[in-house]
């Protein structure tokens, strides 16, 4: 998708959101200096401005070499200074949340964030009927028989270049509902499906199983950090036509690493985190 919404506070590492109700209830966005730096980006509305403004404050920042951490690439979420008796009645499951995923006290200590990438706006071209278009020179309304898509992976064209609140379920719902009757038009009950050749599958599984056995130099978690790296830096908040044509050169290399030296340890399948 070409437009992205941003969530300003998903756990730095592990993508997890932090409600944006942390901030009702009076959290504080804090830089490496320990200020809290949306009084100066949005003086009235500070941490309680709307997704992009915050999302774009916390990256200037970051880039101004405000950030925390020891890469300074990230930022802190102050709840610490809100009773613990409050963060338990109004905001249940985030203490839990933090200490899973940031491994952090809430209560004593701040949660390290960074805006996350939340919603596309977009994905693949479909009708209001939820039929999914491939468009031809000479038939630019041209669908994929039988293929249809709705919500997230949809691009009915209705969310612009940043979603408004609960338009995603009022998405699906429309969509959903219009691919259902799509379908119960075109469809004819009991209608057998086509036959398969006598070997398919024997491909994905020779493609599977010599992943699974690979036994290159770069570990998948390697190559996922540099891939996150990659594109935190260049297309995520602000995106510039150099920075797009910079990361695609480096996601290019980066997937070439992984043809070239992927190696996988674990051989079993069952729960094989490092093949999936």
């Amino acid at each position: 998708a070409r437009q992205g919404q941003f969530h300003p506070t998903g756990i730095y590492g592990a993508g997890c959101l932090i409600t944006e109700g942390s901030r009702g209830e009076g959290g504080i966005l804090r830089n490496s200096e320990g200020e809290r730096f949306m009084e100066r980006y949005a003086p009235t509305a500070k941490d309680l401005a709307s997704r992009d403004v915050v999302s774009r404050s916390m990256t200037m920042e970051i880039r101004a070499g405000r950030g925390v951490g020891p890469d300074k690439d990230h930022i802190y979420l102050h709840l610490n200074h809100i009773p613990p008796e409050t963060l338990a009645e109004r905001l249940p499951g985030i203490s839990e949340t933090a200490a899973i995923f940031a491994g952090v006290d809430v209560t004593k200590e701040p949660i390290p964030v960074i805006p996350t990438v939340h919603y596309n706006m977009g994905g693949i071209p479909t009708n209001y009927h939820g039929e999914v278009l491939s468009p031809t020179k000479d038939d630019p309304d041209r669908v994929v028989p039988g293929l249809l898509a709705a919500g997230e992976a949809a691009s009915a064209s209705v969310h612009g270049a940043n979603r408004l609140g609960a338009n995603s379920l009022l998405d699906i719902v429309v969509f959903g509902r219009a691919c259902a009757n799509r379908i119960a038009e075109t469809d004819t009950p009991g209608r057998p499906h086509k036959e398969l050749p006598a070997n398919f599958g024997e491909e994905h599984i020779a493609r599977l199983d010599k992943l699974r056995y690979s036994k290159g130099g770069s570990t998948t978690a390697q190559l996922r950090g540099k891939l996150q790296r990659s594109m935190q830096n260049n297309a995520a908040v602000f995106r510039t036509s150099e920075t797009m044509k910079e990361g695609v050169a480096e996601i290019d290399a980066i997937y070439r690493e992984f043809i070239d030296d992927v190696g996988i340890s674990d051989r079993s399948m069952t729960w094989n985190s490092d093949l999936i």
